[in-house]
């Protein structure tokens, strides 16, 4: 009797053991609601760096989403709408764009407005930090906290798998919001109820990765300021052109302006001369000339070239036409 006494105690023992290393009954064990919410409030708290990447809609357009943060004031970003893809650095305030394609359609389709996003290329610009996507709900601790969080939370499951991590899943009437189990306890993902709309935002789907790591986020090198036009790279335009010299022998030249900076662009600008035939339009001959070396911004330089003529060309009366081809920055 002693025996099978002993033995049951034995065997209660190891169930004892065991269940611990598992988890208790009734959430014993498991991390408390209150632990999961301060845990995942503090990863996005006091200056600490992470990364969010998704998607959402805003204004019935889908857009796409990567965004790093490291510290206040300081972000890099990268936002999608379809094939229209912008980047953005923001440090202490001041904020830096690169994106051909945004550009061009925020500019317009007016000639100088073209001349513009040509002269710019793919460099960085200057431009108001408000033009980066702001989705503070998502990134602000203690609104993230008040949205998703703490009285509207409904249920929660826990021992879900969310991109690869054991996580508890916190459910409102705005969110799912997932959160790894094991402390620190921070957010893997946060997902928007269907018919769900925050600060205009709807149908979000935002994943949480790189907590403390450094992004190295520094201010890009020669950036272009808009409202100082010497930033730009070279951009020519043509003053007047002088076809005095054109005879059998046909020397063309003509007058540009810098309306641009000095320096920045792939290659040098230059001016094509055209000859046409007026009454058929056809093109008789054309040259380059190379502007070479740039000229300070809104200073004048002068360039020639020849055009050869075809022997028994009449040159009285065709047309001369100077272009200017500036490459912009590469």
């Amino acid at each position: 009797m002693l025996s099978r006494l002993a033995q049951a105690a034995a065997a209660g023992a190891a169930v004892m053991i065991l269940v611990p290393a598992c988890e208790g009954p009734f959430g014993l064990g498991l991390p408390s609601t209150r632990a999961l919410e301060s845990g995942a409030a503090d990863g996005l708290s006091g200056g600490r760096s992470f990364e969010i990447a998704g998607a959402y809609t805003t204004n019935g357009a889908s857009w796409a989403v990567d965004l790093q943060l490291a510290g206040p004031g300081t972000e890099h970003a990268l936002v999608a709408q379809g094939s229209l893809k912008l980047e953005a650095i923001i440090i202490g305030g001041a904020a830096y764009f690169r994106g051909q394609d945004f550009l061009s359609q925020h500019l317009g389709t007016a000639s100088a407005a073209r001349t513009l996003v040509q002269a710019a290329g793919n460099a960085w610009w200057k431009g108001p930090a408000t033009d980066v996507p702001s989705i503070l709900d998502f990134t602000d601790p203690d609104r993230m906290r008040a949205t998703f969080l703490g009285s509207v939370v409904r249920s929660r499951v826990d021992h879900r798998t969310v991109d690869g991590v054991d996580v508890a899943q916190l459910s409102g009437p705005r969110a799912d919001v997932y959160i790894s189990e094991a402390a620190p306890h921070r957010i893997v993902r946060i997902r928007l109820n269907k018919g769900a709309v925050i600060d205009g935002i709807s149908d979000a789907d935002i994943g949480y990765s790189s907590y403390g790591k450094d992004f190295k986020i520094q201010r890009p090198s020669d950036v272009i300021d808009f409202s100082n036009l010497s930033t730009l790279p070279p951009l020519y335009t043509v003053v007047s052109v002088d076809t005095s010299k054109c005879a059998s022998t046909c020397v063309v030249s003509a007058v540009v302006k810098n309306l641009g900076g000095k320096s920045g662009a792939r290659a040098p600008s230059s001016v094509v001369f055209t000859m046409t035939d007026p009454a058929t339009g056809g093109v008789i001959g054309t040259c380059t000339a190379q502007i070479i070396p740039d000229v300070n911004y809104n200073s004048t330089a002068s360039v020639s070239c020849t055009i050869t003529v075809p022997s028994g060309q009449r040159i009285d009366a065709v047309v001369i036409t100077a272009r200017p081809d500036n490459p912009g920055h590469g």
